[in-house]
This record gives structure tokens, sequence and C-alpha cells, in this order.
């Protein structure tokens, strides 16, 4: 079944059981008053009752019959044994009661959902449906879906930013505390990039689109809904893993108490009691208002399953470039060869490395930029795989190389090249000649040293590793910078994916990386968590993507996930203890099935509206 039926199902299902809660308490009302209130013979007064339990009551005792007969013991068989004894044993309102309960907890779960949601739903409703795009002179007005990358837009004050892009044209602010949680507005110019879903301040800005509606920021977090609705049949399966254990307790307590006074109505006071359905709803809420707070600080939950198992893990691994770095490196040194200068350099090899792809060329032309050197003509270029960069510039042959290529292809002009030092850098040639190296560094994020040493403390995490594709000086530097022990260098996506294999073997892994290398690694470990949007690839790979790259945010994902296990672990567990308690006092013969019914009913909601308190944002979700 795909997506979009399965969600009109599971809402029409939901709709099903509200109106039979909503019919049920009618007609329970409508017996009491013929009970209380009227003459009415016991066969009229028992009618409604009789209509409950045929027309809510039937299906649910069907289909757990036919579970049974497959070995599937949940904890939903309580009820339906209930209902079957309360009609052996003519305790038609406790069956009704029972009926109450299991339709009643479906209409619940669903507010509950609805709430937990509220971020999302809230986010889901404010994005544009039109925007204003700019051709030539003239400005129309076009659907969302049709805007393209590279289109011009308008964004007039106070409206929504419908698609991510750059600013082309004026200056302000805009409000992305929707996306990006920080109640802050962020200054707009000429060249800064700004999110779908963000308001708009006081002026008018003109931006060039860069990603389709489909891919934006706001896209991605509202596709936090449907996989959320997609998990949560795996969700209620956890709920029943309980039930697995509290279910034969709740039928030996029954049981033993019958055989104990002779009276089988107590035998439905306990199971009537012990009806755990609506109690384990507490999970799925918990769940579902995690990924919704989770939504809202820029971090999308793909697997649910991530929240449960994240603070449970031991071993946290980290790939180097736009984890632990910011993944920009920056030019921090030229060192020139006879007969060349810094200005000279940077001039010819800037204006060569405009027409580049490769990751440093964005380093080069910063430097040249900032050192105001002067932009030349580019005659010729070529940069074919393996070959470096080539061309001519200012009627100068000019070549962007490596150490190892140099040593290849003129062994007499790499024997002046400056010693290997630490960092990343590539080799210029110009006119045959050697002529300078380049070197970089990517530069540490400076919150890493803080956020690897309070992890064993607050988190447990016994073990941090540092595993990259980068050569031994440049990872090293790194680790020494944030205070890693464990470090792996040269590493193809191979090795790194042996790596992870073998420390999930040992302990719950959490593997954090963002580039298509990852991707292996991270479906390997116990939870991926990927950074940023930069491959579609290493974010369907991951269980969890960090939008905003920081590990501030990984961090309160750590956070997020160990607040949804307490307050999952009190609604559920403290409410069966709760329920185990009323079950003795049932089984004493103190509490009958219909005011057990009752008594159950409140454990339930006071259960789920515990579990609702993780969609609420505390004060801080970070500890360092």
């Amino acid at each position: 079944m795909s997506a979009e039926p399965e969600r009109l199902a599971t809402r029409l299902w939901r709709y099903r059981q509200t109106a039979i809660a909503l019919a049920t308490v009618v007609l329970i009302a409508v017996h009491l008053i013929l009970r209380y209130g009227t003459g009415a013979s016991e066969s009229i007064r028992d009618l409604p009752l009789w209509i409950v339990l045929i027309g809510g009551g039937g299906p649910l005792v069907l289909e757990l019959a036919g579970r049974a007969l497959k070995r599937e013991f949940g904890s939903d068989l309580l009820a339906g044994i209930s209902i079957v004894t309360a009609i052996l044993l003519g305790e038609y309102l406790a069956g009704a009661l029972v009926v109450l309960m299991l339709s009643g907890g479906e209409a619940l779960e669903a507010y509950a959902v609805r709430n937990a949601s509220a971020v999302l739903l809230a986010l889901s409703r404010r994005m544009p449906s039109a925007a204003h795009r700019r051709t030539d002179s003239t400005l129309e007005d076009v659907p969302l879906d049709a805007v393209r990358v590279g289109d011009v837009l308008a964004v007039f004050p106070h409206e929504i930013c419908p698609v991510d892009g750059v600013v082309l044209e004026g200056r302000g602010t805009m409000d992305e505390s929707y996306l990006t949680g920080e109640p802050y507005l962020m200054s707009k110019t000429p060249g800064s990039e700004v999110l779908s879903g963000a308001v708009n301040g006081e002026t008018s800005l003109t931006i060039r689109a860069e990603k389709l509606a489909v891919d934006s920021r706001y896209a991605r977090i509202m596709k936090v809904m449907q996989e959320s609705e997609q998990q949560r049949p795996r969700i209620r399966r956890l709920g029943d893993q309980l039930g697995a254990f509290y279910t034969p307790l709740a039928v030996a307590i029954a049981v033993i108490a019958w055989m104990a006074s002779g009276e089988a109505l107590r035998f439905l006071a306990v199971l009537v009691v012990a009806t755990p359905c609506p109690l384990l709803i507490a999970i799925p809420v918990s769940i579902i208002g995690s990924i919704s707070l989770a939504a809202s600080r820029a971090i999308i939950i793909r697997d649910p399953s991530a929240l449960e198992t994240a603070d449970r893990c031991r071993t946290l691994i980290f790939d180097k470039t736009g984890t632990l770095t910011y993944g920009r490196p920056t030019l921090t040194d030229v060192v020139c060869g006879p007969e060349f200068d810094a200005a000279e350099v940077l001039s010819l090899v800037g204006s060569l490395e405009r027409y580049s792809k490769h990751p440093l060329s964005g380093a080069i032309i910063e430097a040249a930029d900032a050192r105001r050197a002067v932009v030349h003509d580019v005659e010729e270029i070529s940069e074919r795989p393996g070959e470096g960069l080539r061309g001519r510039v200012a009627g100068r042959r000019v070549q962007v190389t490596s150490r190892k290529q140099l040593s290849h292809s003129d062994p007499q002009a790499a024997a002046a090249l400056p010693p290997l030092a630490g960092g990343l850098e590539c080799v210029i040639v110009i006119d045959g000649r050697y002529a300078a190296t380049l070197r970089f560094r990517d530069a540490p994020r400076p919150d890493g040293r803080l956020f690897i040493g309070h992890l064993p403390e607050r988190h447990g995490i016994r073990r941090t590793l540092l595993v990259s594709g980068d050569r031994a000086s440049e990872v090293q530097y790194l680790a020494e910078q944030v205070g890693i022990e464990n470090v792996f260098f040269d590493q193809s996506p191979e090795q790194k994916l042996d790596i992870v294999r073998e420390e999930t073997e040992q302990a719950r892994t959490i593997f954090v990386g963002d580039g298509i290398n990852d991707a292996p690694a991270l479906m390997a470990a116990t939870i991926g968590i990927a950074f940023g949007q930069n491959s579609d690839v290493t974010t369907e790979a991951a269980d969890v993507v960090v939008l905003d790259s920081s590990l501030r945010k990984v961090d309160e994902f750590l956070h997020i996930s160990r607040r949804m296990r307490r307050i999952a672990l009190q609604s559920a567990v403290g409410g069966m203890t709760v329920s185990v308690l009323a079950m003795f006092v049932a089984a004493a013969g103190y509490l009958p099935p219909v005011a057990g019914a009752i008594t159950q009913e409140v454990i339930d909601v006071v259960a789920v509206l515990n579990a609702l308190r993780v969609s609420i944002r505390p004060r801080s979700l970070t500890d360092f």
C-alpha cells in the first residue's frame, strides 16, 4: 500500500473509532436513564448495552480471535477476554465500558498525536501556495510547484519565503525561528542564504531560487509528519512488547482471584482494571511529540527507533570534514618558489580557479579577492580527472596539481618543494616552473573539544573515534584540537564501513558524517546522523538529519532522546504499576467491574497527558 492510501486508511480508522466512542457514551447514558429514571423492563434497559457490545465489541473480539489463532498475543487480548466474560456473567455495563475504553483510547490517541505534532501542523498552514517570479521587468504570481532553480523571485515585507535561495538585491531581516528554533532576526544582504518558511521583515528582497520547493528546508520538515505516520505501526508494537509480560500477569492474578474466592465476578473485575490499551498509547504519543520537538529544532528524525536507542549508545564515531570541522578549507599560507611572489601567483591561480569545481577552488578565490588580486581573462582551461587544473591565463601556462603528481611528471621541479606540513595543499606550476605551494586548513569547530569532553559524563559515551579519508597529518592535527585519541586516517569508504561494523558488534554506535562516502557507515551504525543537505544519498542513509550543521544540534538530539525515554517509561511503566495495584484491590473484592473500568480509564488519561509533555520545549536542550 502506498503512503497516501495508508494514511487515508489510518485516518478513516480513527474516525470510525471516534464515532464508536461517541455512540457508546450516548447508549450508556440511555441505559442509565432507562435504569434509574424509568420503570422499563430489564430487557429494554439492557438493549442499548447490547447494541454497544455487538456493534463495537463484536468486531474487536473477532479480530482478537484471529490474532490468537496466529499466536499473536498483544495487550488488546485482555480487553477481548473482558468483553466475553462480561457477556457470560451478565455484566453488560462493564463490557460496554471496556468497549468505550478501547474506542475512546483511539479517539484520545488521535487528539494526543495532533497535539504532539502542533509545531508541524502550524508549519504546514503557513506555507504560501504561490511565489512572485520576476521576468525581465515584469512580476507574475506562479504556483509554488512552478518555481525552478535559478528563478528570480520577489519576497515582499512580512511575507513567507517560498523556497531556499540566495539574496540578489535588498537588505533586511528574516525571522527563521520556525525553522531553526532560535528566536533571532537574521540579517540578510546580497549573497545571504534564505530559508523557505522564514518570515521576511520590513523590506522587500529579491532572491534567486537555489532549490525546488519540494527539496527545500520547509519541505523536508513537513516530510516528518508523513514519515512518522508511516512508522506508527512499528511504534505500536513496542507497546505490545510491554504487554507481552503484562498480559500473562493480569490473567494470572484474575485466575487466582477467581479460584481463591470462587467468584467469577472477581475474574472480570481484575481483567477490566488490567485493560492497558489506551495506556500504551503513551509510547507512540511520546515518540511523535519528540519528532515534532526535534523538527522545530532543525533535526529531522527519519527513523523513530533512533529516539529509543540513542541514549543507550556507548560509541560515537565521527567523520572529519564537515562534522568536527566546517568543511570549508581556508588558504593559510603561500610558499613561493624562486622568482615568484604571492600576489602574482594568487592573481593567476585565482583567475583560473573561478572555472573549477574543486573543493579548494573556493578558498583560493576568497583569498585572491581578500588581497584584491587582479582577475585576468582565461584563454584555455582543462580539468581532466587525475591531471589537476590546467589553463592559459594572461598568456601564461598555469597548472594546479599535487605533490605526488608533480613528483611523477617532473622530479626535478618536485625537488624544490618545501617540506610536507600538516593540512591540505596544492602545488602551482607556471610556465613549466615550480611557482608556489598553497596550504590550507579546515578549521575545527570551536565547540568541538567541549562537546567531545562532555560526552562520557553527560551521555555515557565510553569510546569516541575519528575516522577519515584524509592524510595522517591533517587528521592527527584535528584529533589533538578536539581531544580524540582513537584516530583512523587514509580510510576508504569500505574501510570506514569495516570499522563501524566492528565497533557496532561491541556496543551500540552513533556515526556522524556529511559526505556521500559516509552513506555505508551511516547505515551500518546503530544510529546514523547526517549533517546538512549536501547529498540526498547521505540523508537517505541516515536515521537522523541535522539540517543546521552543528555539534550543538547533535547534543540536542541526544537530550530529546533521553527525555523521550524517561517520559515514555514514566507513562507506560508507571501507569502499569498503578494498574497492577488496582488489580490486587479488585482481586480482593473491593473494586467491582464497573468501578474498575472507570478507574482504569482515569489511569490511562493521566498517562497520556504525561506523555504529551515531550512536545513542550524545556528551557535548555544542551549541557556543554
